[in-house]
């Protein structure tokens, strides 16, 4: 491939040819394992980083580029024949890069030497011709730079040695003088014979290295931007009709596109379905499609799939459809109105933004809606008024299972590095190995709802990795792996909005009370929510994320909370019925004082109810059963009478009527 000045490279490649006169040594950082594209005449075409780096070095005279890793040594991985065959002599020497002792590292460190120098004193002695040979422009790529250090924080002697050396090299180094009868380049300035280190992360190589001389130089290697995986998803596109026997401007029959604007929409969609994902994984995706017989119009499918390493996708089943038309249905057994009850608004909003996720319509106002998931819910409101119970609900009308929902609660990561738990340790620290919790999860399962209970307890650093999630719906975890969230249900809970703290006597107060007409309520619990994200924790733009997800929910009234009252008791009857064969009962006196103790105090709401029927029933239930422990099956248990005493207890009277089992002479 020739180069001529109208030929577009990747700005990375410019920036190191142009400077090759005043930088001996390179740090390229980042996206080196990608393809990259290069305009030529007119056409774009794409080639991995080697190539992309060689062909302008060969046009600017550069007679060979070698290569050496810690496998291979050194070897020639580009040059004409009559080079390569001088320069594979030149290289016999050491086969292992840096080499396990002190002698071969030497030796490496003396061919790297030989290298920039372009054996100007070993070619000096030799002649052609008559005349004296001029040293070889060559250009040196050490690749798996990363992984030349145990610990690029904590050298060790030898590696420290080395790299001192290197740098040592690239102060004393010195650019080739221009050679005049150069026919590729008749006005040739001074180069260096470069060494290009490749690392993927700028601090993989000792800092000092590159900050300790004007000599070195790091230049990062970006991901893909829009424009260019546009232009890989039209050159892979192109490939694919060739693939099929048609021409490299065609696309197979197969393929569903049937003209240019057809052609350009599969294009448009693939890109986007590719947003954060390299060239190479694009081009992995095609592969993918082709091995499964998949059209050039389902690469969407493909990229899902090539993400999470699942071909199932519950969402495009018209089973999710169906559950949630259940779930909204009021006469359906297993319906959200059933399990969450008073909360008629919160309920409605959930469903909307439910069937919003089941279409895959979330951010579909935006220019480029990524990756985002599938759904975001923030649950925010007085306590015990249904939050979880609607995230479990949730959960089971979306993939039919109340354990389909991953629960995290935010009162255990209020501490200051926290945030690795969720995605894991970095490298040198403890539970490194062991992954993250919530990266984890979702690695194995993509399809759930994860519920982050109590977000406002949550340590900053938890935030920022919220946030990252919201924007681009993927995490990538203290190993490198990256995890997608582009197919879960994120669903927040917050007490936020309802209390606040004096800033006199730093007790909490309530900013709303029972008996609030919801509008009101919900316009107090939103403006509250905002200000704290933005005035106390200072992140206005996870609000932003948030958007208008915010689903508020409404104190209990007193005869929900009578419903309420009802259910818990029935479920205290089915289970002495299941467990022990018992029947209660509650008298109507009984059941009136019962019902007022458990309504009385309507902050607590639904869960208020249950602590109290447990102390005020169960108690004094499970004391009677134990003075009773001959009691067999078909017996009555009867609550006769509830009354409070002046020292402010509650005293519940039980009644046993033993069954027909235990009766004399039975």
């Amino acid at each position: 491939m020739e180069l001529s000045k109208e030929d577009r490279l990747p700005p990375f490649v410019e920036e190191l040819i142009g400077t090759l006169g005043v930088h001996a040594q390179y740090v390229l950082h980042g996206n080196i394992r990608d393809l990259h594209l290069v305009n030529r005449r007119g056409r774009d075409r794409f080639h991995p980083l080697l190539d992309v780096l060689w062909n302008p070095l060969r046009e600017i005279g550069y007679q060979a580029l070698v290569l050496c890793d810690q496998v291979g040594g050194f070897h020639v991985a580009a040059g004409d024949g009559e080079t390569r065959t001088a320069l594979e002599e030149l290289l016999q020497g050491p086969r292992e890069f840096p080499g396990q002792n002190a002698a071969q590292r030497q030796a490496v460190l003396d061919q790297m030497r030989n290298i920039t120098t372009g054996w100007a004193e070993q070619r000096e002695e030799m002649l052609r011709d008559g005349r004296r040979l001029r040293p070889l422009r060559v250009a040196l790529v050490v690749d798996h730079a990363s992984r030349l250090l145990t610990d690029p924080s904590r050298l060790t002697p030898d590696e420290r040695d080395f790299f001192l050396a290197c740098l040592k090299l690239a102060t004393e180094a010195k650019p080739l003088e221009p050679w005049t009868g150069n026919p590729v380049v008749p006005n040739e300035p001074g180069r260096f014979n470069p060494v290009i280190w490749l690392a993927e992360g700028e601090r993989d190589i000792p800092g000092w290295l590159i900050s300790g001389s004007e000599r070195i130089r790091a230049v990062a290697v970006p991901e893909p931007d829009a424009d260019e995986r546009t232009t890989m998803a039209r050159l892979l596109r192109e490939r694919y009709g060739r693939y099929a026997g048609k021409g490299s401007g065609g696309a197979p029959a197969s393929s569903g596109d049937t003209d240019a604007e057809e052609a350009a929409r599969s294009v448009g969609a693939f890109a986007r379905a590719a947003t954060g994902l390299s060239l190479r994984a694009m081009e992995e995706s095609v592969k993918l499609a082709r091995s499964r017989g998949m059209p050039f119009t389902a690469m969407p499918d493909a990229v899902r799939i090539y993400r999470l390493g699942v071909e199932k996708n519950p969402w495009s089943r018209g089973e999710i459809r169906r559950r949630i038309l259940d779930g909204e249905d009021p006469d359906n057994e297993r319906s959200i109105p059933r399990r969450v009850l008073g909360q008629e608004a919160a309920v409605a909003m959930t469903l909307d933004i439910l069937k919003r996720a089941a279409l895959g319509l979330s951010g579909a106002q935006a220019t480029n809606p990524g990756h985002r998931p599938r759904g975001v819910l923030f649950f925010a409101g007085p306590t015990g008024t249904g939050k979880t119970e609607l995230a479990k609900a949730v959960a089971s009308v979306l993939f039919d299972s109340d354990q389909a929902y991953l629960r995290f609660d935010m009162s255990e990561f209020s501490a200051a590095h926290s945030a690795d738990r969720l995605v894991g340790a970095p490298p040198g620290y403890v539970g490194y190995e062991a992954g993250g919790e919530l990266t984890s999860a979702v690695r194995e399962n993509p399809f759930r709802v994860i519920l982050f209970d109590e977000i406002e307890k949550a340590d900053k650093g938890i935030l920022d990795k919220f946030l990252q999630v919201l924007e681009d719906g993927r995490l990538t975890d203290g190993q490198g792996v990256t995890t997608y969230f582009s197919e879960c249900v994120l669903i927040f809970t917050s007490n936020l909005g309802v209390q606040r703290t004096d800033p006199d006597t730093k007790e909490r107060e309530w900013i709303v009370e029972p008996g609030t007409p919801y509008k009101e309520l919900e316009t107090t619990v939103k403006d509250n929510v905002k200000k704290h994200f933005e005035q106390v924790i200072g992140r206005p733009e996870l609000m932003n994320r948030i958007g208008g997800n915010v689903v508020v929910f409404d104190f209990i009234s007193t005869p929900i909370a009578e419903r309420i009252f009802d259910l818990q008791v029935g479920n205290i009857q089915r289970q002495l019925a299941q467990g022990h064969q018992l029947a209660l009962e509650i008298e109507d006196n009984a059941r009136r004082e019962l019902l007022d103790h458990c309504t009385r105090d309507k902050w607590n709401g639904g869960r208020g109810i249950g602590m109290v029927l447990e102390t005020h029933l169960i108690n004094p239930l499970a004391r009677e059963l134990f003075a009773a422990p001959d009691l067999g099956p078909g017996s009555t248990v009867v609550v006769t009478d509830v009354r409070e005493t002046e020292s402010g207890r509650v005293d519940t009277t039980v009644v046993i009527k033993k069954g027909a089992a235990d009766a004399p002479g039975a």
